[in-house]
């Protein structure tokens, strides 16, 4: 299922706008193709991030993978209990497992990203 208020981007992570802020995460689909989450590294609050240089680094049993700022601008927040609860990135990836908060430098950034239905058709092709 892929939540209709969020924009996408083609690394599978997703962006829920707030103001000027963007909470971010990665996708059901990322989630799924990375197993049991077992640690997250996250951005240190207060960095500037640039999209699409990688930002954090999510561990599974399978593989680590990096994660990439959709949006440029600083980090303002961090899920704290992800710290010693990364599997609720697995259980809740839209919610609850959210990784960071960032005040977005360019709005603008978000008309780069894709809807929920362009995502939807990007993960019908990428399988094939």
């Amino acid at each position: 299922m892929v939540p209709e208020d969020l924009r996408y981007s083609k690394e599978h992570e997703w962006v829920r706008a707030e103001g000027d802020e963007a909470i971010m995460g990665i996708t059901d689909h990322a989630q799924s193709a990375l197993g049991d989450i077992t640690f997250v590294e996250l951005p240190e609050v207060g960095v500037e991030v640039k999209a699409p240089e990688s930002i954090a680094t999510v561990e599974s049993v399978k593989a680590a993978s990096d994660v990439y700022a959709p949006v440029s601008g600083k980090i303002v927040k961090v899920n704290g209990l992800l710290a010693d609860s990364p599997e609720i990135i697995n259980s809740s990836p839209y919610e609850e497992g959210w990784l960071c908060r960032i005040k977005m430098s360019n709005s603008s950034e978000l008309d780069g990203l894709m809807d929920a239905a362009a995502y939807t058709e990007y993960l019908k092709e990428s399988a094939h």
